[in-house]
This record gives structure tokens, C-alpha cells and sequence, in this order.
């Protein structure tokens, strides 16, 4: 009897042997997978932050569009002054 309680003891550690042997795999594959998702988020956080230093370039200069209706006024009415004058060279040669 203590024969076939000695197989099975065996049989019971090389068994758990295995399922820690699978676990430690497991986990050492899942950690692989996120090494490379955390390489591949830094990657992208490196170029969001190179386009992040254009944009804000770009926008350092939106406060000065505030000058720029004041301007587009002024112009409008030229354009309509010069409407006036063409309008005046131009009666009377429509041909109708």
C-alpha cells in the first residue's frame, strides 16, 4: 500500500511541477506582450509629442487674429467704393 502512495505522491508532483511549469510560461509570455505594447505606446507618445511642439507652434500666433477684422472691414468697404466706380465706367456699355 505505501507503494501506491508513493506513485501517486510522485505522480501528484510531477503533475504540479507541469502546471507551474505552463503557469511560469504563461505569465512569461503575457509579460512579453506588454513590453512590447508599453515600446509601442512610448513610440507613439514620442511622435505625439514631436507633432504636439508643431501644433503649438502654429497656434502661437492666433491671438494677433483678433487685429484682422478690423482690417477685412477696411477692405470691404474699398471693394465697395471700387464697386461704385466700375458700376459708373460701365452704364451704358451693357449692350441691352
Amino acid at each position: 500500500m505505501t507503494l501506491v502512495l508513493a506513485t501517486s505522491a510522485h505522480t501528484y508532483w510531477g503533475i504540479s511541477l507541469i502546471i507551474g511549469l505552463v503557469a511560469a510560461l504563461a505569465v512569461a509570455a503575457l509579460l512579453a506582450i506588454l513590453i512590447r505594447a508599453v515600446s509601442s505606446i512610448e513610440r507613439s507618445v514620442r511622435q505625439l509629442l514631436g507633432v504636439a511642439g508643431l501644433v503649438a507652434g502654429n497656434t502661437s500666433h492666433i491671438p494677433e487674429l483678433t487685429a484682422t477684422a478690423p482690417v477685412l472691414a477696411k477692405i470691404v468697404e474699398e471693394a465697395v467704393v471700387q464697386d461704385g466706380y466700375m458700376n459708373a465706367l460701365t452704364d451704358g456699355f451693357g449692350g441691352a
